[in-house]
């Protein structure tokens, strides 16, 4: 009997999955396939860390088709012609999909749609709901975060999730090797931080999802900016690549939570909308402002040599582990755009290479909001101060120790700020600030002064 074909992309899980199950629903054999597609993505192909969390939730994937009955085939190419190929190569009746956001995904989907010989059935995506379902009265775009937290509540309760298929039948295919894609880091192998840390796969994710619905999700709303504590979900990476699904997650938090999943559909919503998001700034004016061009200040961010404690923590966190505290990711974020007046984009590649959550829409929307050139953005004077967030966020200063041990010996009091230390107690070890930060404030407020930002109320420092 001929297949339909289940094209796997970012929804990497078997339950609550609107196209596996349609898949499974027609009695047919199922056709499971990835396509490993670098070069339709272009510049936004997965970073080294998603590389590297790839393989292994391919590898779950392929272990958790095989219990019910399934079979993972892997395809290297791009989507508009690997999958008419194998359309063609096994006669499939069908192809069972889930919907993109990235915009050269929906290009590939709609070229693909019209060049097939059979029915190209999309489904529900990574979004809890369709980024066409939510408009204003007059139809347009939401670009401000709490009324379209009001429209997508309007809409009714989210439906629980659906559980997997009992059972499938395989179509056989070729398939690559997983190993042949050499999606993992060789020499010098910098993923050992990585495999600490995570468990990818729809079974980690599912452990995640239960540790935080029975621990962390009681205190979220209160202690989710403390970095040093375990008070956040940890299902990012789990939600990016399709592990769990947004109705999985939503079911599990509370308001708090749910209104970090709504900025996650917030983030999709602005790029299905604004398929420039992550190149271009979306206000018009940020085009003129005048970026530094500084090598060196951005070397020392990435490396967490800045000599800022947090700022240094923040980005060792996210080189050991793929991963950054959010609080920590607006501190490090306003740092670099603000502080150092470089371009937001060189922090969103950067962040795109090594975050093992790497989520095109809300890693741009996110870099725009700081940076103060996007939708519903931190106004252009909310420059966070860096010391403050620390002694506010940090006060034991556990995260800081954690992460920068060459200040773990210093007096609690002088961590956050070491160069307000003795002389005899400064850790030789440690970088000066490289930058003074009441300086590259006053250097960013004159930058939004030039592009005509100058006029508004500045706001104190201490964000």
């Amino acid at each position: 009997m001929p297949p339909v074909i289940l094209w796997f992309r970012r929804d990497l899980r078997l339950a609550d999955n609107p196209a596996l199950i349609a898949a499974a629903a027609t009695g047919r054999p199922v056709l499971a396939v990835y396509v490993h597609d670098e070069a339709t993505a272009g510049a936004w192909a997965p970073g080294g860390a998603a590389r590297w969390w790839l393989h292994h939730s391919l590898g779950a994937l392929a272990v958790g088709l095989a219990a019910i009955g399934g079979r993972l085939v892997l395809r290297r190419g791009r989507y508009a012609e690997v999958i008419p190929a194998l359309v063609a190569e096994t006669r499939a009746v069908a192809v069972h999909a889930a919907l993109p956001v990235e915009p050269w995904a929906r290009d590939a989907l709609r070229a693909m749609k019209a060049a097939l010989p059979v029915p190209l059935v999309i489904h529900p995506g990574p979004l809890l709901h369709h980024p066409e379902a939510i408009r204003t009265k007059t139809g347009r775009p939401y670009t401000v975060f709490t009324p379209f937290a009001r429209a997508f509540l309007a809409l009714g309760d989210v439906p629980p999730p659906q559980p997997a298929p009992a059972r499938i039948d395989a179509h056989p295919a070729p398939s690559d090797r997983l190993d042949d894609w050499r999606l993992l880091p060789a020499t010098p192998d910098w993923a050992g931080g990585l495999r600490a840390a995570w468990a990818p796969g729809e079974a980690g994710a599912q452990a995640a999802l239960d540790r935080f619905a029975a621990g962390a999700a009681r205190f979220y709303a209160e202690r989710r900016d403390f970095p040093a504590e375990a008070a956040t979900s940890r299902l990012s990476p789990h939600l990016a690549f399709g592990e769990i699904s947004p109705r999985q997650a939503w079911s599990a938090g509370g308001e708090k939570f749910r209104a970090e999943l709504l900025w996650r559909e917030f983030s999709a919503h602005l790029l299905w909308h604004h398929q420039d998001l992550p190149d271009a700034p979306l206000r018009a004016q940020f085009a003129g402002m005048p970026w530094r061009d500084d090598r060196a200040g951005l070397a020392a961010w990435q490396r967490g040599r800045t000599g800022i404690p947090i700022v240094d923590a923040g980005m060792r966190e996210l080189w050991q582990t793929g991963w950054m505290h959010n609080r920590v990711r607006m501190i490090v974020a306003s740092f670099l755009v603000k502080h150092l007046l470089i371009d937001w984009r060189h922090g969103e590649a950067w962040f795109w290479n090594t975050l093992v959550d790497a989520d095109l829409a809300a890693n741009a929307a996110s870099w725009q909001w700081v940076a103060g050139s996007g939708a519903d953005a931190a106004p252009y004077f909310r420059i966070f101060n860096p010391v403050l967030q620390g002694r506010r966020f940090d006060p034991d200063c556990a995260y800081v120790r954690g992460f920068v041990p060459e200040l773990a010996s210093l007096p609690t009091r002088f961590i956050h700020a070491p160069w307000e230390a003795p002389p005899a107690l400064r850790p030789p070890a440690y970088p000066a600030p490289i930058v003074d930060l009441a300086a590259g404030r006053a250097r960013a407020l004159a930058a939004f002064a030039a592009i005509g930002k100058g006029g508004l109320e500045v706001a104190a420092d201490e964000d």
